[in-house]
Protein backbone atom coordinates (compact mmCIF):
# COMPACT_ATOMS: atom_id res chain seq x y z
CA UNK A 1 0.00 0.00 0.00
CA UNK A 2 2.71 1.74 0.38
CA UNK A 3 4.21 2.42 -3.11
CA UNK A 4 1.00 2.38 -4.55
CA UNK A 5 -0.29 5.55 -1.95
CA UNK A 6 3.31 7.38 -2.15
CA UNK A 7 3.29 7.45 -6.42
CA UNK A 8 -0.79 8.53 -5.97
CA UNK A 9 -0.27 11.76 -3.42
CA UNK A 10 2.32 12.73 -6.12
CA UNK A 11 0.06 12.68 -9.08
CA UNK A 12 -2.88 13.83 -6.57
CA UNK A 13 -0.49 17.51 -5.79
CA UNK A 14 1.34 18.03 -8.94
CA UNK A 15 0.47 20.14 -11.43
CA UNK A 16 -0.32 18.07 -14.83
CA UNK A 17 1.73 18.93 -18.06
CA UNK A 18 -1.98 19.71 -19.71
CA UNK A 19 -3.79 22.04 -18.34
CA UNK A 20 -6.86 20.38 -19.31
CA UNK A 21 -6.03 17.85 -16.94
CA UNK A 22 -6.25 20.34 -14.10
CA UNK A 23 -9.04 21.66 -14.75
CA UNK A 24 -10.95 17.96 -15.18
CA UNK A 25 -9.42 17.29 -12.18
CA UNK A 26 -10.72 20.54 -9.60
CA UNK A 27 -14.27 19.91 -11.81
CA UNK A 28 -14.30 16.41 -9.68
CA UNK A 29 -13.42 17.54 -6.62
CA UNK A 30 -15.90 19.90 -6.75
CA UNK A 31 -18.61 17.89 -8.00
CA UNK A 32 -17.64 15.54 -4.78
CA UNK A 33 -17.87 18.72 -2.64
CA UNK A 34 -21.09 19.58 -4.23
CA UNK A 35 -22.91 16.15 -3.82
CA UNK A 36 -21.25 15.75 0.05
CA UNK A 37 -22.69 19.72 0.72
CA UNK A 38 -26.33 18.58 -0.68
CA UNK A 39 -26.79 15.57 0.74
CA UNK A 40 -26.08 16.48 4.12
CA UNK A 41 -28.15 19.45 4.28
CA UNK A 42 -31.40 17.52 2.59
CA UNK A 43 -30.88 14.82 5.21
CA UNK A 44 -30.16 17.47 8.07
CA UNK A 45 -33.43 19.22 6.77
CA UNK A 46 -35.53 16.13 6.66
CA UNK A 47 -34.56 15.33 10.15
CA UNK A 48 -35.80 19.26 11.55
CA UNK A 49 -39.22 18.52 9.80
CA UNK A 50 -39.35 15.13 11.06
CA UNK A 51 -38.66 16.29 14.67
CA UNK A 52 -41.17 19.40 13.47
CA UNK A 53 -43.93 16.71 12.58
CA UNK A 54 -43.41 14.72 15.86
CA UNK A 55 -43.28 18.12 17.94
CA UNK A 56 -46.70 18.07 19.37
CA UNK A 57 -48.02 14.92 18.85
CA UNK A 58 -44.51 13.52 21.02
CA UNK A 59 -46.34 15.82 23.38
CA UNK A 60 -49.86 14.55 23.33
CA UNK A 61 -49.04 10.74 23.29
CA UNK A 62 -47.71 9.45 26.45
CA UNK A 63 -44.39 6.74 27.29
CA UNK A 64 -47.02 3.79 27.56
CA UNK A 65 -50.32 3.51 26.91
CA UNK A 66 -53.17 0.19 28.01
CA UNK A 67 -55.96 -0.54 26.14
CA UNK A 68 -57.91 -3.64 26.22
CA UNK A 69 -57.48 -6.49 23.63
CA UNK A 70 -60.89 -7.07 22.71
CA UNK A 71 -64.05 -4.44 23.06
CA UNK A 72 -63.85 -1.12 24.41
CA UNK A 73 -63.06 -1.18 27.86
CA UNK A 74 -61.10 -3.06 30.56
CA UNK A 75 -62.15 -3.78 34.42
CA UNK A 76 -59.97 -1.92 36.79
CA UNK A 77 -60.73 -1.69 40.36
CA UNK A 78 -58.96 0.79 42.64
CA UNK A 79 -57.23 -1.50 44.42
CA UNK A 80 -55.46 -2.74 40.91
CA UNK A 81 -54.97 1.03 40.31
CA UNK A 82 -53.02 1.67 43.37
CA UNK A 83 -50.85 -0.96 42.90
CA UNK A 84 -50.01 -0.01 38.99
CA UNK A 85 -48.99 3.40 40.49
CA UNK A 86 -46.49 1.38 42.81
CA UNK A 87 -45.01 -0.05 40.17
CA UNK A 88 -40.67 0.88 39.90
CA UNK A 89 -40.56 3.66 36.93
CA UNK A 90 -44.04 4.80 37.01
CA UNK A 91 -44.02 8.45 37.73
CA UNK A 92 -47.55 8.83 36.80
CA UNK A 93 -50.49 6.92 35.31
CA UNK A 94 -54.03 8.28 34.37
CA UNK A 95 -57.24 6.45 33.55
CA UNK A 96 -59.17 7.44 30.35
CA UNK A 97 -62.59 6.50 29.07
CA UNK A 98 -62.74 7.40 24.97
CA UNK A 99 -65.73 7.23 23.29
CA UNK A 100 -68.04 8.73 20.30
CA UNK A 101 -69.56 11.47 21.04
CA UNK A 102 -72.23 13.71 18.96
CA UNK A 103 -71.97 17.44 19.56
CA UNK A 104 -75.06 20.13 19.08
CA UNK A 105 -74.08 24.21 19.59
CA UNK A 106 -76.48 26.64 18.24
CA UNK A 107 -78.17 24.74 15.37
CA UNK A 108 -74.33 23.34 14.04
CA UNK A 109 -73.94 19.48 14.77
CA UNK A 110 -70.64 17.66 14.87
CA UNK A 111 -69.52 14.36 15.16
CA UNK A 112 -66.38 13.57 17.74
CA UNK A 113 -65.07 12.11 20.43
CA UNK A 114 -65.11 12.62 23.84
CA UNK A 115 -61.87 11.98 25.79
CA UNK A 116 -62.94 11.88 29.95
CA UNK A 117 -59.75 11.78 31.77
CA UNK A 118 -59.18 12.21 36.03
CA UNK A 119 -56.88 14.34 37.67
CA UNK A 120 -53.49 12.65 37.08
CA UNK A 121 -53.54 13.24 33.29
CA UNK A 122 -51.67 16.57 33.88
CA UNK A 123 -48.86 14.72 35.22
CA UNK A 124 -48.91 12.35 31.96
CA UNK A 125 -49.05 14.88 29.57
CA UNK A 126 -48.10 18.50 29.79
CA UNK A 127 -51.82 19.81 28.59
CA UNK A 128 -50.47 23.48 29.25
CA UNK A 129 -48.26 22.97 26.20
CA UNK A 130 -51.22 21.69 24.44
CA UNK A 131 -53.95 24.45 25.01
CA UNK A 132 -54.16 27.36 22.25
CA UNK A 133 -57.04 29.20 23.69
CA UNK A 134 -58.12 29.37 27.38
CA UNK A 135 -57.76 26.86 30.96
CA UNK A 136 -57.62 23.54 31.10
CA UNK A 137 -61.29 22.21 32.05
CA UNK A 138 -61.40 22.23 36.16
CA UNK A 139 -63.07 19.13 37.53
CA UNK A 140 -66.46 18.59 38.75
CA UNK A 141 -67.75 21.92 36.93
CA UNK A 142 -69.51 20.79 33.87
CA UNK A 143 -66.34 22.00 31.12
CA UNK A 144 -64.41 20.61 29.01
CA UNK A 145 -61.70 21.74 26.47
CA UNK A 146 -62.74 20.66 22.66
CA UNK A 147 -59.78 20.77 19.36
CA UNK A 148 -58.89 24.14 17.52
CA UNK A 149 -61.12 22.15 14.28
CA UNK A 150 -64.22 21.66 16.30
CA UNK A 151 -64.25 24.90 17.57
CA UNK A 152 -64.17 26.61 14.17
CA UNK A 153 -66.53 24.39 12.58
CA UNK A 154 -69.43 25.04 15.55
CA UNK A 155 -68.14 28.78 15.89
CA UNK A 156 -67.73 27.90 19.77
CA UNK A 157 -66.10 30.80 21.73
CA UNK A 158 -64.46 30.29 25.31
CA UNK A 159 -66.70 30.57 28.79
CA UNK A 160 -70.24 31.10 26.51
CA UNK A 161 -72.13 30.50 29.23
CA UNK A 162 -75.02 31.60 27.69
CA UNK A 163 -75.04 28.97 24.84
CA UNK A 164 -74.15 25.85 26.22
CA UNK A 165 -72.81 22.92 24.30
CA UNK A 166 -74.96 19.62 24.12
CA UNK A 167 -73.21 16.56 24.02
CA UNK A 168 -75.03 12.97 23.24
CA UNK A 169 -74.47 9.72 23.33
CA UNK A 170 -76.93 6.60 22.41
CA UNK A 171 -78.15 4.63 24.99
CA UNK A 172 -76.97 1.21 24.78
CA UNK A 173 -80.19 -1.22 24.04
CA UNK A 174 -81.73 -2.59 21.00
CA UNK A 175 -85.34 -1.28 19.62
CA UNK A 176 -86.56 1.45 17.57
CA UNK A 177 -85.93 4.88 18.63
CA UNK A 178 -89.27 6.41 20.03
CA UNK A 179 -90.72 9.01 17.25
CA UNK A 180 -92.61 11.12 19.70
CA UNK A 181 -89.57 11.55 22.03
CA UNK A 182 -85.91 10.73 19.87
CA UNK A 183 -84.12 12.27 22.79
CA UNK A 184 -85.17 9.43 25.14
CA UNK A 185 -82.69 7.48 23.08
CA UNK A 186 -79.53 9.65 24.10
CA UNK A 187 -78.08 10.38 27.20
CA UNK A 188 -77.06 14.27 27.13
CA UNK A 189 -74.67 16.75 29.27
CA UNK A 190 -74.43 20.41 28.99
CA UNK A 191 -71.07 21.86 28.83
CA UNK A 192 -68.99 24.61 28.38
CA UNK A 193 -65.93 25.12 26.91
CA UNK A 194 -63.30 26.04 29.43
CA UNK A 195 -60.16 26.14 26.41
CA UNK A 196 -59.36 25.36 23.47
CA UNK A 197 -56.07 22.94 22.25
CA UNK A 198 -54.00 22.93 19.36
CA UNK A 199 -51.51 19.58 18.37
CA UNK A 200 -52.45 18.39 14.57
CA UNK A 201 -54.90 18.17 12.17
CA UNK A 202 -55.59 15.10 12.65
CA UNK A 203 -56.04 16.22 16.60
CA UNK A 204 -57.78 19.32 16.21
CA UNK A 205 -61.06 17.64 14.80
CA UNK A 206 -61.27 14.64 16.77
CA UNK A 207 -61.58 15.14 20.61
CA UNK A 208 -63.40 16.90 23.48
CA UNK A 209 -61.33 17.04 26.82
CA UNK A 210 -63.84 16.28 29.91
CA UNK A 211 -63.25 15.26 33.35
CA UNK A 212 -63.49 11.63 33.91
CA UNK A 213 -66.27 11.38 36.20
CA UNK A 214 -68.47 13.79 33.53
CA UNK A 215 -67.69 11.13 30.90
CA UNK A 216 -68.97 8.09 32.92
CA UNK A 217 -72.25 10.03 33.78
CA UNK A 218 -72.55 10.46 29.78
CA UNK A 219 -71.42 6.88 28.71
CA UNK A 220 -73.83 5.38 31.87
CA UNK A 221 -70.40 3.29 33.20
CA UNK A 222 -69.15 2.70 36.67
CA UNK A 223 -66.16 3.44 37.84
CA UNK A 224 -64.09 0.69 37.77
CA UNK A 225 -64.91 0.51 33.43
CA UNK A 226 -62.11 2.63 31.88
CA UNK A 227 -61.06 2.36 27.72
CA UNK A 228 -57.21 3.25 28.75
CA UNK A 229 -54.55 3.32 31.06
CA UNK A 230 -51.74 5.88 29.91
CA UNK A 231 -48.13 6.09 31.93
CA UNK A 232 -45.30 8.97 32.38
CA UNK A 233 -42.13 6.57 32.88
CA UNK A 234 -39.76 7.95 34.76
CA UNK A 235 -36.36 8.85 32.84
CA UNK A 236 -34.26 5.65 32.44
CA UNK A 237 -36.64 3.24 33.43
CA UNK A 238 -37.08 -0.04 32.11
CA UNK A 239 -39.65 -0.52 29.37
CA UNK A 240 -39.67 -3.87 29.01
CA UNK A 241 -39.84 -4.38 33.41
CA UNK A 242 -42.73 -2.46 33.71
CA UNK A 243 -44.69 -3.75 31.00
CA UNK A 244 -44.23 -7.29 32.42
CA UNK A 245 -45.19 -5.78 35.61
CA UNK A 246 -48.02 -4.36 34.33
CA UNK A 247 -48.95 -7.77 32.49
CA UNK A 248 -48.86 -9.50 35.63
CA UNK A 249 -51.77 -6.99 37.74
CA UNK A 250 -53.82 -6.99 34.99
CA UNK A 251 -55.52 -10.41 34.18
CA UNK A 252 -57.53 -9.26 31.49
CA UNK A 253 -56.02 -9.28 27.88
CA UNK A 254 -54.52 -6.02 27.37
CA UNK A 255 -52.46 -4.24 24.45
CA UNK A 256 -49.48 -2.32 25.75
CA UNK A 257 -48.27 0.36 23.37
CA UNK A 258 -45.07 3.11 23.24
CA UNK A 259 -44.74 6.33 22.04
CA UNK A 260 -43.50 5.14 18.44
CA UNK A 261 -46.66 2.04 18.44
CA UNK A 262 -48.57 4.52 19.12
CA UNK A 263 -48.09 6.37 15.86
CA UNK A 264 -46.68 3.58 14.28
CA UNK A 265 -48.73 4.65 10.77
CA UNK A 266 -47.06 8.20 11.19
CA UNK A 267 -43.34 7.33 11.77
CA UNK A 268 -43.89 4.43 8.87
CA UNK A 269 -44.44 7.16 6.69
CA UNK A 270 -41.54 9.54 7.93
CA UNK A 271 -39.15 7.06 7.71
CA UNK A 272 -40.17 5.99 4.12
CA UNK A 273 -40.00 9.86 3.11
CA UNK A 274 -36.37 9.75 4.90
CA UNK A 275 -35.42 6.77 2.73
CA UNK A 276 -36.72 8.11 -0.48
CA UNK A 277 -35.55 11.45 -0.45
CA UNK A 278 -32.10 9.49 0.45
CA UNK A 279 -31.74 7.74 -2.31
CA UNK A 280 -32.99 10.34 -4.95
CA UNK A 281 -30.13 12.55 -3.30
CA UNK A 282 -27.24 10.01 -3.29
CA UNK A 283 -28.40 9.43 -7.15
CA UNK A 284 -27.85 13.14 -8.23
CA UNK A 285 -24.77 12.88 -5.79
CA UNK A 286 -23.41 9.35 -7.76
CA UNK A 287 -24.40 11.12 -10.72
CA UNK A 288 -22.05 14.25 -10.38
CA UNK A 289 -19.46 12.02 -8.21
CA UNK A 290 -18.72 9.72 -10.87
CA UNK A 291 -16.72 12.46 -12.76
CA UNK A 292 -14.45 11.43 -11.49
CA UNK A 293 -14.14 7.81 -12.97
CA UNK A 294 -13.44 10.26 -16.28
CA UNK A 295 -10.76 12.49 -14.48
CA UNK A 296 -8.90 9.44 -13.36
CA UNK A 297 -8.78 7.77 -16.93
CA UNK A 298 -7.61 11.21 -18.07
CA UNK A 299 -4.81 11.54 -15.71
CA UNK A 300 -4.23 7.97 -16.83
CA UNK A 301 -4.02 8.56 -20.33
CA UNK A 302 -1.70 11.56 -19.47
CA UNK A 303 0.53 9.38 -17.50
CA UNK A 304 0.90 6.70 -19.87
CA UNK A 305 4.83 7.28 -20.29
CA UNK A 306 5.46 7.00 -16.21
CA UNK A 307 3.10 3.96 -16.19
CA UNK A 308 5.51 2.48 -18.33
CA UNK A 309 8.61 3.44 -16.91
CA UNK A 310 7.23 1.58 -13.86
CA UNK A 311 5.78 -1.56 -15.19
CA UNK A 312 9.53 -1.75 -16.67
CA UNK A 313 11.13 -0.91 -13.34
CA UNK A 314 9.22 -4.10 -11.59
CA UNK A 315 6.51 -2.15 -10.45
CA UNK A 316 3.09 -4.99 -11.15
CA UNK A 317 0.11 -4.27 -13.28
CA UNK A 318 -1.41 -4.62 -9.60
CA UNK A 319 -0.20 -2.04 -7.87
CA UNK A 320 -0.10 0.66 -11.35
CA UNK A 321 -3.86 0.18 -10.62
CA UNK A 322 -4.01 0.86 -7.01
CA UNK A 323 -1.79 4.47 -8.18
CA UNK A 324 -5.08 5.39 -9.62
CA UNK A 325 -7.60 3.85 -7.19
CA UNK A 326 -5.87 5.65 -4.37
CA UNK A 327 -5.82 8.86 -6.33
CA UNK A 328 -9.32 8.58 -6.37
CA UNK A 329 -10.12 8.21 -2.94
CA UNK A 330 -7.81 10.75 -2.06
CA UNK A 331 -9.63 12.92 -4.37
CA UNK A 332 -12.92 11.70 -3.41
CA UNK A 333 -11.60 12.55 0.71
CA UNK A 334 -10.74 15.82 -0.16
CA UNK A 335 -14.19 16.67 -1.79
CA UNK A 336 -16.09 14.64 1.25
CA UNK A 337 -14.33 16.82 3.98
CA UNK A 338 -15.10 20.31 2.02
CA UNK A 339 -18.41 19.29 1.46
CA UNK A 340 -18.95 17.90 5.32
CA UNK A 341 -17.50 21.13 6.38
CA UNK A 342 -19.89 23.95 3.90
CA UNK A 343 -22.82 21.69 4.73
CA UNK A 344 -21.87 21.95 8.40
CA UNK A 345 -21.73 25.41 8.66
CA UNK A 346 -24.96 25.83 6.28
CA UNK A 347 -27.29 23.82 8.94
CA UNK A 348 -25.70 25.51 12.16
CA UNK A 349 -25.94 28.56 11.04
CA UNK A 350 -30.02 28.10 9.86
CA UNK A 351 -30.19 26.97 13.02
CA UNK A 352 -28.33 29.45 15.15
CA UNK A 353 -30.40 32.35 12.67
CA UNK A 354 -32.90 30.86 10.62
CA UNK A 355 -31.98 32.85 7.47
CA UNK A 356 -34.64 30.30 5.01
CA UNK A 357 -38.27 31.20 6.49
CA UNK A 358 -40.54 29.02 5.85
CA UNK A 359 -43.56 32.14 6.48
CA UNK A 360 -42.26 34.99 7.93
CA UNK A 361 -42.38 34.07 11.93
CA UNK A 362 -40.91 30.39 11.47
CA UNK A 363 -37.74 29.59 10.35
CA UNK A 364 -37.12 26.29 7.99
CA UNK A 365 -36.35 23.35 10.61
CA UNK A 366 -33.19 20.98 10.41
CA UNK A 367 -31.29 19.35 13.16
CA UNK A 368 -27.63 18.48 13.13
CA UNK A 369 -27.57 15.02 13.94
CA UNK A 370 -23.93 12.82 14.18
CA UNK A 371 -25.70 9.76 12.39
CA UNK A 372 -26.21 12.07 9.09
CA UNK A 373 -23.03 12.94 8.84
CA UNK A 374 -22.02 9.22 9.14
CA UNK A 375 -24.20 8.28 6.45
CA UNK A 376 -22.97 10.73 4.28
CA UNK A 377 -19.61 9.88 4.96
CA UNK A 378 -20.11 6.54 4.05
CA UNK A 379 -22.11 6.72 0.69
CA UNK A 380 -20.05 9.32 -0.98
CA UNK A 381 -16.74 7.18 0.11
CA UNK A 382 -18.85 4.45 -1.44
CA UNK A 383 -19.65 6.03 -3.98
CA UNK A 384 -15.95 7.39 -4.89
CA UNK A 385 -14.30 3.73 -4.21
CA UNK A 386 -16.63 2.57 -7.08
CA UNK A 387 -15.72 5.37 -9.47
CA UNK A 388 -12.47 4.96 -8.31
CA UNK A 389 -12.32 1.42 -9.08
CA UNK A 390 -14.02 1.21 -12.45
CA UNK A 391 -11.65 3.47 -13.75
CA UNK A 392 -8.25 2.35 -12.56
CA UNK A 393 -9.14 -0.60 -14.08
CA UNK A 394 -8.31 0.75 -17.40
CA UNK A 395 -4.85 0.45 -16.81
CA UNK A 396 -4.54 -3.09 -19.16
CA UNK A 397 -1.34 -4.72 -20.74
CA UNK A 398 -2.39 -3.41 -24.02
CA UNK A 399 -2.02 -0.25 -22.53
CA UNK A 400 1.38 -0.51 -21.57
CA UNK A 401 2.48 -2.45 -24.71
Amino acid sequence: MGFPLYIAKRYLFSKSNKNAVNIISSVAVAAVILGATALFIVLSGFSGLKEFALEYTNIFDSDLQITPAQGKTLILSEAQFQKIQNIEGVLAASKVLEERIFIRYQGKNLVAFIKGVDENYAKVTPVDSLLFLGEWFTPHQDEVVMGFDISSKLSISVRDYGNLIEIFVPKPGVGQINELDPSSAFRSEKVVASGIYEINDELNGKYLFSDLELARNLLGVDSTQVSQLVFKLAPGASEEATVASLKQLLPEEIVVKNRIQQNDALYKMLNSENLFVYFFVSLIAAIAIFNLAGTIIMIILEKRGNINTLYFLGVSLKEIRKIFFYNGILMTLIGLFIGLLLGSIAVLLQMKYGFIPITPTLPYPVKFKLENLLLVLATILTLGAIASKMASLRVTEKLIS
